[in-house]
């Protein structure tokens, strides 16, 4: 009598030739060529990226001036982490991850440590550059996040929780996100991935299949499921040649604290203005910019040269560095009048 093991055990399954025919000790595995290829675009990308990623323990001072170890709970510090992108031994990381450090360690993925310096952090895109001194290092290789595109493969290496290179596998979820800094100002085109992400992942590489670095992994959205962001590597690598240049990162400053407000239908059609919200000015500083341009509490900041403002974003966005030192018209809105203000930003401070 034949059963239907026989019959399984006899015959073709899911394309594999019959027992009879196969080699003597094949294993039955309908899905390994996919598994394999999928198995071999990870792990090549790991292969190549893997030695560059490092683990960062952050050590700041108690009262006494005492360094505290960072692995031991409730004591100030941390850990997380960055990849090496010069074989001399610099490093890109979080800005969160380095920020008021007292000291910083690094722990290769060969197991060698070194105290690393601060060439340059800016908060603004929560990216930083630290070195150690170490020559012949394997460095990462840097893609361009232009050419990503939604749906393509994106691996996150890192330490979370001090597990030394951990992989997580997923896709990039989109693209040109925008995240808000600890500073307050938003980071534009960022990385949204459901590579999972976890306290320590701060700083390592985003990487597509050709082991490329693609982002630098930044922030999870907790309690949600598979919703990470990393800071876009084009952003990344702009940002650390000026902090390597200049040690930080040049931005207009104009001196003013405002806030969000929506414009009345009436003043936008009657103005013509190409914008419903703008700025309220709720403070001027002394000695300002906006203060020597005559701007005053109360007044609605609805463009910037030739840009609509639609509100501090907008502001923070226009006051780049090529506009520091350069005259610039302000269009405001006081009580029923329009007026254009000249205004001279001035190097960057924390404040608009």
């Amino acid at each position: 009598m034949t059963t239907i093991l026989d019959w399984v055990s006899d015959n073709d399954v899911n394309g594999l030739a019959p027992a009879a025919e196969r080699p003597s000790g094949e294993r039955f595995e309908p899905d390994g060529p996919l598994l394999d290829a999928y198995s071999r675009a990870v792990t090549a990308a790991v292969d190549a990226v893997g030695p560059a990623v490092v683990n960062i323990e952050v050590h700041q001072t108690r009262r006494d001036g005492a360094l505290v170890d960072p692995r031991r709970p409730q004591q100030p510090g941390g850990t997380g982490s960055g990849f090496i992108f010069t074989s001399d031994g610099l490093i890109l990381t979080n800005s969160h991850v380095v920020h008021g450090a007292a000291q910083i360690d690094v722990t290769l993925a060969d197991g060698r440590r070194f105290q690393a310096d601060v060439i340059g952090d800016d908060p603004e895109t929560d990216l930083a550059v630290i070195r150690i001194s170490a020559f012949g290092l394997t460095a990462a290789k840097l893609g361009e996040s232009k050419s990503i595109r939604p749906g393509q493969l994106a691996i996150a290496i890192g330490n979370p929780y001090g597990f030394q290179a951990t992989v997580t596998a997923g896709v990039v979820s989109a693209l040109g996100r925008s995240l808000r800094s600890r500073s307050g100002r938003l980071i534009d085109d960022v990385i949204q991935t459901d590579a999972a992400l976890n306290p320590g992942n701060s700083g390592g590489p985003l990487v597509n299949a050709r082991g490329e670095v693609i982002g630098v992994n930044s922030a999870v959205i907790m309690g949600a499921q598979g919703i990470c962001f990393a800071i876009a590597i084009d952003t990344a690598k702009f940002v650390a040649s000026r902090l390597i240049r200049d040690g930080r990162i040049r931005r207009g400053y104009i001196g003013v604290a405002g806030q969000n407000v929506p414009l009345h239908r009436r003043v936008v059609r009657f103005h013509g203005l190409p914008v419903e919200s703008g700025v309220l000015v709720v403070t001027v500083e002394p000695n300002s910019p906006a203060r020597r341009a005559g701007l005053v509490d109360g007044d609605l900041i609805v463009g910037y040269g030739d840009r609509p403002i639609t509100g501090i974003d907008d502001l923070h966005k226009a006051l780049t560095e090529d506009g520091v030192g350069t005259p610039a018209e302000l269009t405001v809105l006081r009580r029923t009048e329009k007026l254009a203000l000249r205004i001279v930003p001035e190097e960057s401070k924390k404040t608009a």
